[in-house]
């Protein structure tokens, strides 16, 4: 009879153990789900100061957050100072380019020997190349800083289309290649002007590297929630590794850097798009060209969507 009353008395002692251990945990967990959700809301501080793991766990967590505060702090200022450095530059420059240029015209209607005729020429190419840097870093430092408003709205995607294909149409007859835009019908949300800027820096790059005898293909095709443009070439296309990569700031991939570019034009146009909610992708035909996929939204988002 005592034998059981004790492993009676032994069975509710681990019971109670085995219950006591698993509300201890709980309360571990409960509280360390405190403080994620405040570390989260980036309210955190210690609540207890003792010597066990979870005083232990809260205090290095709280020296995590600050040094990441810190951290970011100085980021965001050293960010701004330099987006602040490139404004001006771009600003105090954009003069003495434009002074540069109109001395250049002036000096074609001269009577001038062919060989300084030569140098001018070249004179005005680089300066109309370094004009160009000037303004996309100026836009480039604008859309980052949020200096330049957008003011999308519903409308039709074919007048965007229309107008890109006629600025970029002489361009690609110049060099003999085949500029086709097929009808479209779709609606989209989106600001005019800069949204014809993303497609108008898009469909430079097909004229540029597609070689003379290809075709660029333009048309347009509506989703639930997006209108997608596509944009596709017979150029040399783009290699998967560097799929990514060709949206980031003056990168050029490795088969077109003996071409003219700054490599900053589809940077923009990723810039531009997700300021309104939309998103570029490419894909990759490797030989026979690439397309680029232009997602606009069809309804105002309440925040934008990133993707490559």
């Amino acid at each position: 009879m005592i034998i059981w009353i004790a492993a009676g008395l032994l069975s509710a002692a681990g019971t109670g153990f085995g219950l006591w251990q698993w509300l201890r945990a709980r309360r571990i967990v409960r509280r360390m789900d405190r403080m994620l959700s405040c570390a989260i809301d980036e309210g955190f501080c210690p609540e207890q100061f003792d010597e066990s793991a979870v005083s232990s766990l809260e205090s290095k967590l709280n020296r995590f957050l600050r040094g990441s505060a810190t951290a970011q702090a100085s980021l965001s200022a050293q960010q701004q100072t330099v987006q602040t450095l490139i404004s001006d530059i771009a600003h105090q420059t954009r003069t003495p380019m434009s002074n540069i240029l109109l001395y250049a015209s002036l000096l074609e209607e001269q009577p001038l020997p062919p060989e300084q005729r030569e140098v001018l020429g070249t004179l005005r190419q680089q300066a109309e190349k370094l004009s160009f840097l000037i303004e996309s870093l100026m836009k480039s430092s604008r859309l980052e800083s949020g200096m330049l408003s957008m003011t999308p709205r519903r409308q039709p995607v074919s007048r965007l289309l229309d107008q890109a294909a006629a600025q970029m149409r002489p361009a690609a007859q110049a060099r003999g290649i085949d500029l086709r835009s097929h009808p479209a019908d779709g609606i989209a949300y989106y600001d005019f002007k800069w949204s014809a800027e993303a497609l108008g820096n898009v469909l430079d790059n097909a004229v540029k590297y597609t070689p003379s005898g290809g075709t660029i293909t333009l048309r347009a095709a509506e989703y639930e929630m997006f209108c997608r443009i596509d944009v596709a070439d017979t150029g040399p296309g783009v290699p998967e590794e560097e799929q990514a990569k060709i949206f980031s700031r003056f990168y050029r991939g490795q088969a077109v850097r003996e071409q003219e570019g700054l490599g900053i034009g589809l940077y923009l146009t990723r810039e531009i798009l997700q300021r309104q909610g939309g998103y570029i992708r490419v894909s990759n035909r490797p030989g026979t060209g690439s397309v680029f996929s232009l997602y606009l939204p069809r309804e105002a988002q309440a925040a934008p969507i990133c993707q490559f």
